[in-house]
Parts: structure tokens; C-alpha cells; sequence
């Protein structure tokens, strides 16, 4: 038997050596090549077409991932992450196209476009009716069309579909994961607390489906955002109101009229131009720009390399005694303490806001949000460094990108003013409270806990059951900082403590329906925040400068290898659907579980949004 395990145990050893050390030469071979390969200049061809190709959901700020797992992730293929993709460079990119002689037309090819805040979506397609200004064209082509990839290709000139594909809309919907049930067979006790009959973020934790009040303010949001999605479509598109109604029997009409053939139907209803498969479009963009015959295909360039081949003058020549609008980013869920990029941390917001007001070229900050919320307590640190700011005479604009609700919108209140897109998602002004504890769990399985303390004012603790005092002192302590929460909104917006409580209560509201309460003050997006900036500091003559955490020497280090490195790698598929629709409701599971490892406030009071979109 020995002997057995012993041959056991040099397989497994066996197996891991040789697997640590082809890992160990490919990082090396990778390295190799590109510190000893010359990097070739990105040359953009003339009367080259422009491919708008992004790969991913569009976001504010990328979120900060470790480079040499990220270069792991990629040299084997595995990771399950959702590709981000900056939202500035995709407008970028179509703004100078627009005026650069060397780019003849526009080729948009949406495929690996993610699901994306409307109002990232609209800002890109505000970016494409201004290219047409100039009288390039824009070309889209697809296999098939999900419904947020048609809302950019309806700005196209010319809007292609594969003679196999589709085009359905689907409308918005909202899908909550329900965890009673499994909380109950694991013997787990969901401890809440809350204020405001709204508040649903902890209906998950203590329901099997969704409350009425819920189902209510839901309803009430998504109807108002597919309002304005079908809107903007039909004004970009002559489209035929069967498929855009969203009922069944226009939907059928007009599926049945073509013969149940998907792409005819989009034919026939004006969603598209014409049928053509993928040949056909290829041939006609080589007439267009002429034949790149290295690759065999149409002369062009993609978004990001074209980003990558505009020279940027080093920031250490730019001038320095010129006026600047400060942008601090915030995105994703409120934590305490200091988080990375993807996550707004109080002590590290704070301390981009503090490093801007602390510039003398500073005039004015603009706070991009786009968060559902998180720690009170993390907020309010947020917001405190934002009243420093403005005691120091800089004016300080909100604005709002998809969404910006609960604590997102508790960082906004004090600012000079609040600026958000028609379909922001925000409001959502309330507080709760929740911890789980595992007494009944860990007794199940034969394990108890008992403790010794020399004050009757025991600490929570996770293992044993909530005294009735632990549980008067956290629900006493949800409704102060509701008060809290509602004073802050009084005095910023001006209105009274039960003005602000009618439309509290942790009630959602879009931007549009938010201005007609008196909770923004103007529809916008980012650029027009950036000028409501300049108009409050008074200038007219400015840079706008993004405020971003400084990565430590070891860190850019790091990054600037294996971000180099990366390109050497050999393209992967394995694993590369992340909208699978299993790996789908798998990473949903794991999403939504995994905002519990970021509850953090040190008194467990959170003002978070868990029914709204969220920002990945």
C-alpha cells in the first residue's frame, strides 16, 4: 500500500514540475521576445477605414487587475473576467477620426460589445451622428444584432445584416437572484435592518422573489429607460412599430409576413439596409479603401491602435500655469479604506479629491459617479473632503453616468451642482443594515462558540446569536443615519426633511424623473458637466485633467512588462464567450454574492442600490 502512494505522490509531483516549468518558459520566451523585438511604428493608411471594433462593456474607469495575473490569465487562456472597455477612448477615437484626412469612413463592427449603460451607449452614438457631419460614411455590418449593439449600428449609413442573421428587441428587464432558501438549508441567519419602504437591497437575503414595493420601482424605472431606448432608435431609423411596440402579436405579424425568416423580417421592417454575408461586406469595404494585400483585407486600422499612433506630448513639457477642471472618477461599489481603480474607497477618493484641491491650478472638480452605492461611513468620508474643497473655493460638479443612487447619490448631494443623463439611475436614498451569523449553521454541524467578556457591551460577533440590545443598537443606529442621510439632502438641495422623505424611502428614479423632484439640477452628460464646471469657476480657457491613483514603482514596473508582453501571446478562444448564457448565470451568482465580501462599514450601515444597473 506504501508503495502505492509512493508511485501516487511522483505522478502528482511529477505533473506539477512539469507544469510550473512550461508556465516558468513561456513567461520567459514571452519576456524575451518582446524586450529583443523592435516595436514597429502604427502607421494609419491613407484613405484607411476606421474599425470601431470594442471588445467589452463600456465603463468610466477600468478596473485595476494585478499585470502578472492578468499576463497568466491570458497565456493560459482562462479568464472569466468581462473585457472593460474606456468609454473616452471609443469617443476619442471617432472625434479625431473626424478630421483627420487619413481616415475615409467608419466601419463599425459590434459583435464583442457588451451590454452598456444607456447613457455610455448614447454618448457614442452623439459621437457618430457628428462624424457623418463630415461626409465619411459609416458602415455596419453584423451576423446578428443584439439590441444594444443596434442602437449604435442605427447610427450607420449603411446598416448590413448576415442573410442568416436576426435583430430582436427584447426590452429591458431586471433580474434579481433570491437566496432565502439556501440561507435556510445552511442554517444561516440573515440579520437586517432597514428604513425606507423601498429599500430592497437585502430582499435577496430574506426573500424567495421579489416584494411588491420592488416590483413597483422597478417597473416604474425600467419602463421609463425602454421609453428612451426605443425613442432614440426610431429617431435614428425609420423603423416599422411592429418590432419596436414589444407586444407579442405585432411582434408575430411581422416574423409570420417574412416566413419566420429572422433577417427578411428586419428587411422587410427597415431595421436594416440590406442582407449580405460576410464576403460581400469585406469586398465592398476593399472598393471603398482598397486592398491591403499583407492581410488580404480592406486598408484599415482599429479604434485602438489608431489611439495608440496619435503622439501625446509628455506631461512633463505641458505647460503648467494654465487653468484645469479637475476629473476625479468614481466607480463601483463604496468600500471603507483604500481600494484600487473598480472600486471607490473613502479613504482613496478622498484622497484624489484632497490631491486636487490641494493643486493651485485647480479650479473647479467635476466627480464622475458611477456607483450603486456601499459604506455610509466610506460616503460619508467622500463627501466631507468635497465640502473641504468647496470651503476652499473650488467649485465641485456631479456627474452622473449610469448610475449614481444611494451612496453613490449620498457623495453627490453637497455638490454646486448635480448633473445627470436622462436615464441615470439614481435616488435610491436610504440605509440598512446587514450581517450574517452562523450559530445554527456551525451547530449543525457540531460546532458551538461561547465568549468571555468584561463588559456587558459584547462586539458582534459572527458565531453567535445577536442579543436584543446588539439588535436595538444597529437598527437605532440605520435610522439615525437615515436622518443623516436625509438632513444632508435637505440642506445641499434646499427642500425640507419630509420634501426629501417622500421621494427617499430608498425609491429609484432616472435622471429625468430626479430633476423633476429636485434632486439634479441639470440633464447632461460629461462634457456639459465639464462646462457647468467652467461656468461656476468662471474661466474659459482650461485643460481637464484626470486625477488617478499613482501606481508604485514596483507596480508600473510590472505593469509596463507584462502589458508589453502581453502582445506576444498567442490569441485564445478557449473560454472566450463570456456571454454564454451558462457562464452567464454562473458569473451572476458570483457577482452578486460577491458584493457581501465588500460590505465593510465599521457599523455595518450601508446605503447601497442592489436593484440597480450596475456598473459591471
Amino acid at each position: 500500500m506504501r508503495s502505492i502512494f509512493s508511485y501516487l505522490w511522483k505522478i502528482i509531483n511529477g505533473t506539477r514540475k512539469v507544469i510550473l516549468n512550461l508556465v516558468f518558459f513561456l513567461i520567459l520566451a514571452v519576456l524575451l521576445v518582446s524586450l529583443f523585438s523592435g516595436e514597429d511604428p502604427i502607421e494609419v493608411p491613407e484613405n484607411g477605414i476606421l474599425v470601431l471594433n470594442p471588445n467589452g462593456m463600456l465603463v468610466e474607469e477600468k478596473t485595476w487587475v494585478d499585470p502578472f495575473s492578468q499576463f497568466l490569465s491570458e497565456a493560459m487562456g482562462s479568464s472569466d473576467e468581462i473585457p472593460e472597455v474606456l468609454l473616452s477612448d471609443v469617443v476619442d477615437s471617432i472625434e479625431k477620426a473626424k478630421t483627420d484626412e487619413r481616415i475615409g469612413a467608419l466601419y463599425l463592427n459590434l459583435q464583442n460589445l457588451y451590454p452598456s449603460g444607456l447613457n455610455k451607449l448614447q454618448a457614442v452614438a452623439e459621437a457618430l451622428d457628428d462624424f457623418r457631419t463630415s461626409g465619411k460614411p459609416i458602415i455596419s455590418n453584423a451576423d446578428y444584432y443584439d439590441q444594444h449593439q443596434y442602437y449604435l449600428a442605427a447610427h450607420a449609413d449603411q446598416l448590413y445584416l448576415n442573410p442568416m442573421g436576426g435583430v430582436v428587441f427584447e426590452g429591458l428587464d431586471y433580474t434579481q437572484l433570491y437566496f432565502k432558501d439556501l440561507l435556510d438549508k445552511l442554517k444561516v441567519q440573515p440579520q437586517v435592518f432597514k428604513v425606507g419602504k423601498f429599500k430592497a437591497a437585502v430582499e435577496p437575503f430574506i426573500r424567495n422573489d421579489m416584494s411588491d414595493e420592488a416590483r413597483e420601482a422597478n417597473e416604474f424605472l425600467y419602463s421609463a429607460l425602454w421609453d428612451n431606448f426605443r425613442t432614440d432608435v426610431t429617431a435614428a431609423r425609420n423603423i416599422n412599430p411592429l418590432v419596436t411596440s414589444g407586444k407579442i402579436d405585432d411582434y408575430m405579424s411581422a416574423f409570420n409576413s417574412a416566413n419566420g425568416d429572422m433577417a427578411k423580417m428586419a428587411l422587410e421592417t427597415n431595421l436594416v439596409d440590406a442582407l449580405r454575408t460576410r464576403t460581400e461586406v469585406r469586398n465592398e469595404l476593399i472598393n471603398l479603401a482598397g486592398h491591403d494585400k499583407e492581410e488580404d483585407t480592406f486598408r484599415h486600422i482599429t479604434y485602438d491602435n489608431y489611439l495608440a499612433s496619435e503622439m501625446e506630448v509628455p506631461e512633463s513639457l505641458q505647460p503648467t500655469d494654465r487653468n484645469q477642471i479637475a476629473v476625479v472618477v468614481a466607480r463601483g461599489q463604496i468600500v471603507n479604506g483604500s481600494q484600487k481603480a473598480g472600486m471607490i474607497g473613502g479613504d482613496s477618493t478622498a484622497k484624489l479629491i484632497r490631491e486636487a484641491r490641494n493643486n493651485e491650478q485647480t479650479k473647479a472638480i467635476v466627480l464622475r459617479i458611477d456607483s450603486p452605492g456601499g459604506s455610509a461611513f466610506a460616503s460619508e468620508i467622500i463627501r466631507q473632503e468635497i465640502l473641504q474643497a468647496k470651503e476652499a473655493g473650488i467649485p465641485v460638479v456631479a456627474s452622473m453616468s449610469t448610475v449614481a443612487a444611494s451612496g453613490g447619490y449620498w457623495i453627490a448631494a453637497d455638490a454646486d451642482r448635480i448633473v445627470a443623463a436622462p436615464t441615470t439611475i439614481t435616488g435610491s436614498i436610504g440605509v440598512f443594515g446587514l450581517l450574517m451569523t452562523l450559530e445554527d449553521s456551525l451547530a449543525a454541524i457540531g460546532v458551538h462558540s461561547d465568549t468571555v467578556s468584561t463588559t456587558e457591551i459584547s462586539r458582534l460577533n459572527p458565531l453567535e446569536e445577536m442579543t436584543e440590545y446588539q439588535k436595538n443598537l444597529v437598527q437605532s443606529s440605520v435610522e439615525a443615519t437615515y436622518e443623516d442621510f436625509l438632513t444632508i439632502v435637505s440642506n445641499a438641495r434646499n427642500m425640507s426633511r419630509d420634501d426629501v422623505h417622500e421621494v427617499a424611502q430608498g425609491r429609484i428614479w432616472t435622471g429625468k424623473q430626479a430633476m423633476e423632484r429636485g434632486l439634479v439640477d441639470q440633464l447632461g452628460d460629461f462634457d456639459d458637466s465639464v462646462a457647468a464646471a467652467a461656468e461656476l469657476a468662471a474661466i474659459d480657457d482650461y485643460d481637464v485633467k484626470i486625477i488617478q491613483q499613482e501606481l508604485s514603482s514596483k507596480e508600473q514596473f510590472f505593469a509596463n512588462m507584462f502589458n508589453s508582453s502581453s502582445e506576444y501571446l498567442p490569441v485564445s478562444t478557449v473560454g472566450g464567450d463570456a456571454q454564454h448564457w451558462l457562464m452567464g448565470t454562473l458569473n451572476k451568482v458570483k457577482s452578486e454574492t460577491a458584493v457581501l465580501q465588500n460590505f465593510n462599514d465599521p457599523k455595518n450601515v450601508y446605503s447601497y442600490c442592489a436593484l440597480c444597473v450596475q456598473p459591471r
